[in-house]
């Protein structure tokens, strides 16, 4: 147990120090020390918010609005629905007043068929049915929602917009944002290391809801919208331009069903225009998205069709010839920053709801640096008691364990610098509480060499039996403690789970340092000096 070969030593340092060199970058931030050269790209500990300052942002969406678009696409789907039935089901007046989707059968023979092709939307793919179908006055069909699909649907809505949030806010380059639910209809969002939240507003806050609809033949060109509502269209919807378009007060008048939804996008990048060399925005569309654009490009040649991001216009070209390659581009008055903000939301996905911030707050990074000071200062404190008391106590085998155990805090920041994580000032207290607890493998293993030897155990015998006896010990204690810390990582949030990222790490390293590298000194002072006793 004491046998130590030159590659195992080589080894074992190289870990040791390896991991010490790769925490010198965060503790060079974290004190304000200059780096050199050849370590300034290397991988740092991120702080948290209550560490390194940042914004917290509450958001909240709307029910009502989730409930309006499943009435939306309720009302496509029965239009697609009948007219897709052999042989057609033919509908007259359709309306979605009162929250209802109603429609009239003009043959009341037709009504078991219509209750047929409906059957499949009505259930939903859930186990409760989402919508509810009546009969009215004999040709008349009523689809109402149901209480439990318009919460699984809000339930839904609520998952997609978390991880768009989560998948925009990556896409700025931020470092472990903390994105989470709050109740039924609130995300909370906290990035730390953001003083000004309003760039983050504006992402967050932005729908991107893209859609490419066909301008009616009828209305080719801009007017106002008093025009637009004067002479009213049946079947379509009068869309505003957006103010960036450089259009104040105007309007376009676009078929309100068809089209392609932004959801058929599988990427979007900033770009420049090869005619204008303005900022663009490129885009692709997934197979059914690009066959939908091809057809209607095709079928629609020198027709105007209008690229419309959350209900506003912000172009509306023409199909100078069919497009058959699945993929666009997005031109307006862009500059190269909002081009690129639009290419992220676009990638990310549209927001099911609208999320309006209903709480925000900026935290200082002063708060922050007054804890890593007090945690500074309440650690050194603690090392200093540590090791004035195993010095005391055990001599050589004293100096050993505080060498380990400066070791072991080194490691802990390199291999947090390593893996990216964050340190929070729960994190902290972890710290403090691991210099305790890494001095205890030490404080066992002595205390059992110094039994063996008033045994009567010779020096050699003594140590390999006591490293032998206590490393038992150590390893059940810690495999309890990291069972504890591992829950806490997976089951907590936020501050718990910053204590449970130091704990867990800091029982692999103290082991690493309190037990095999002392055994490793230990075992190298034994071979060079032999001594027939030890004072410990």
């Amino acid at each position: 147990m004491l046998d130590f070969p030159l590659w195992k030593r080589i080894s074992l340092w190289a870990v040791t120090l390896l991991l010490a060199v790769m925490a010198l970058p965060s503790i060079a931030s974290l004190t304000g020390t200059a780096l050199p050269d050849f370590l300034e790209d290397s991988p740092e500990i991120n702080l948290g918010l209550d560490l390194a300052g940042g914004s917290h942002i509450l958001l909240e969406a709307d029910p009502a609005q989730v409930a309006d678009q499943r009435l939306e696409t309720a009302e496509e789907t029965v239009i697609q629905l009948m007219g897709d039935a052999e042989p057609r089901i033919a509908i007259g007046e359709l309306t979605t007043l009162g929250g209802n989707v109603s429609f009239m059968l003009q043959d009341s023979s037709d009504i078991d068929r219509a209750r047929e092709e409906l059957r499949d939307f009505i259930n939903g793919t859930g186990i409760v049915a989402e919508w509810s179908l009546e009969v009215l006055d004999g040709n008349r069909m009523v689809l109402t929602q149901t209480e439990q699909g318009l919460e699984t649907a809000v339930d839904n809505a609520m998952e997609s917009a978390t991880e768009v949030v989560r998948r925009r806010i990556d896409a700025l380059g931020t470092r472990e944002p903390t994105i989470i639910r709050q109740g039924d209809n609130r995300i909370v969002v906290q990035v730390p290391g953001l003083e000004d939240p309003q760039a983050l507003k504006d992402l967050l806050g932005e729908t991107a809801n893209l859609e490419f609809k066909l301008v009616h033949p009828s209305r080719q060109n801009e007017m106002t919208e008093e025009a637009a509502r004067a002479d009213p269209i049946p079947g379509t919807e009068i869309v505003p331009y957006a103010e960036e378009a450089g259009l104040p007060g105007m309007v376009m008048v676009v078929n309100r069903l068809g089209g392609i939804q932004g959801d058929s996008l599988t990427g979007a990048q900033q770009g420049f225009s090869p005619e204008t060399n303005a900022p663009v925005v490129n885009i692709q569309f997934d197979p059914s998205g690009g066959a939908i654009f091809a057809r209607l490009s095709t079928e629609n040649v020198n027709r105007r069709f209008a690229i419309i991001l959350d209900d506003e216009v912000i172009s509306a070209p023409s199909f100078n010839e069919p497009i058959l390659g699945g993929s666009a581009q997005i031109s307006g008055n862009f500059t190269v920053e909002s081009a690129n903000n639009l290419a992220i939301q676009l990638r990310s996905g549209a927001l099911p709801v609208d999320l309006t911030v209903i709480e925000e707050r900026t935290v200082g990074p002063d708060l922050g640096r007054d804890s890593i000071v007090k945690g500074g200062i309440a650690m050194a404190i603690g090392s200093l008691l540590v090791v004035l008391l195993m010095i005391a106590s055990y001599g050589r085998f004293g100096i050993y364990s505080t060498a380990a155990l400066v070791l072991n805090v080194l490691m802990i920041l390199g291999i947090m610098a390593f893996m990216n994580t964050t340190l929070t000032l729960p994190g902290i207290a972890g710290f403090v509480l691991t210099i305790g607890a890494a001095v205890d493998a030490n404080v066992l293993i002595n205390e059992r060499i110094r039994e063996e030897r008033r045994r009567g155990r010779r020096v050699v015998a003594a140590v390999e039996t006591g490293y032998k006896e206590a490393s038992r010990a150590i390893y059940d204690a810690n495999i309890t403690n990291f069972i504890a810390g591992a829950l806490l990582f997976l089951f907590g949030s936020g501050p718990v789970r910053g204590f449970a990222v130091v704990l867990i790490i800091g029982l692999f390293t103290s082991v690493f340092t309190a037990v095999t590298l002392t055994r490793m000194w230990v075992a190298g002072w034994l071979k060079a000096k032999r001594p027939t006793e030890i004072t410990i």
